[in-house]
């Protein structure tokens, strides 16, 4: 990949939003109202990244009520680590991203910031990006949403001090509108993800929302430290270090708590009157 500045990062993983996207998002709002009662001002939202079919209704609703409830001047965008190896955080610092609505801006200059100021955390790194979805299943609701709104892609691993790093990006952009946004799906439940604690059927489904909402709940009481342990402990978040990142950049952007719009799982959206066997889990939460 090229990754001199000004390049364009190519869609890798449209298969995980195929079809008319402009169509599918109307189809996720139809009728949708952000709730009531929430802060006046959101700091970030913590949303899935599996495929549209399953998690893309979760993710836009989500990112809507973030977007009812912000002006941001840019977005840091958290995603979680798949396959790469990674000893620090990838920042996506120059360029553009390609997406079927437009190609995205890079906020360059924050991006450059946030390189040379955590450099001990995050370094620049766009072809890392180039083997992860979690992030990109994402860019096109932001840029609906957000129009005209430059993003900063980071990948986040649990292992790379996630929860200083969202804490200094918070103290960075202090004065400035920048919102957050982490990517992350729950518990992955199944034969084919190696994880069967409780078996199958209406008990083990039980189970996994219940392991989904141990996450969920330490998320929401922004106790972002406990997050990467509590995720290689029960296996229920595959972003931890996103999560965990926005949480201390919420957390020290002066939010109270996290609140849960939405709770959902693959089984329930596809499956839902068949025994359970496997599902991965979804959340929308803001802050």
């Amino acid at each position: 990949m090229n990754t001199s500045p000004g390049a364009t990062r190519r869609m890798r993983f449209r298969s995980f939003y195929p079809g008319d996207v402009r169509a599918q998002l109307s189809h996720f709002l139809a009728g949708f109202e952000p709730p009531k009662g929430l802060p006046a001002t959101l700091r970030g939202a913590a949303v899935p990244h599996a495929g549209w079919r399953f998690s893309g209704g979760v993710a836009a609703r989500a990112l809507r009520t973030l977007a009812s409830r912000s002006q941001p001047t840019a977005i840091l965008v958290f995603g979680a680590v798949h396959r790469e190896r990674l000893h620090k955080s990838a920042v996506y610092a120059h360029g553009g991203w390609e997406t079927p609505l437009g190609t995205l801006a890079v906020a360059e200059t924050l991006a450059d910031e946030v390189v040379s100021q955590l450099d001990a955390l995050a370094e620049r790194n766009e072809a890392a990006h180039d083997s992860e979805h979690s992030i990109e299943v994402e860019m096109p609701i932001l840029g609906a949403l957000f129009p005209g709104i430059p993003l900063v892609p980071i990948m986040v691993p649990p292992e790379a001090s996630p929860t200083e790093l969202g804490s200094l990006l918070a103290r960075l952009v202090r004065g400035r509108e920048v919102t957050a946004v982490a990517s992350t799906d729950l518990t992955h439940y199944g034969a084919p993800y190696g994880f069967l604690p409780a078996g199958t059927g209406e008990e083990a489904l039980r189970w996994m929302r219940a392991n989904d909402h141990r996450m969920i709940h330490l998320a929401a009481r922004l106790e972002a430290e406990s997050i990467p342990q509590e995720a290689k402990e029960h296996r229920n978040a595959c972003g931890s270090g996103a999560l965990a990142a926005l949480a201390a950049f919420a957390r020290e952007a002066g939010a109270a708590s996290g609140t849960l719009l939405e709770h959902t799982t693959s089984h329930e959206v596809e499956h839902g009157t068949e025994p359970f066997t496997v599902a991965v889990g979804y959340a929308g939460m803001v802050f």
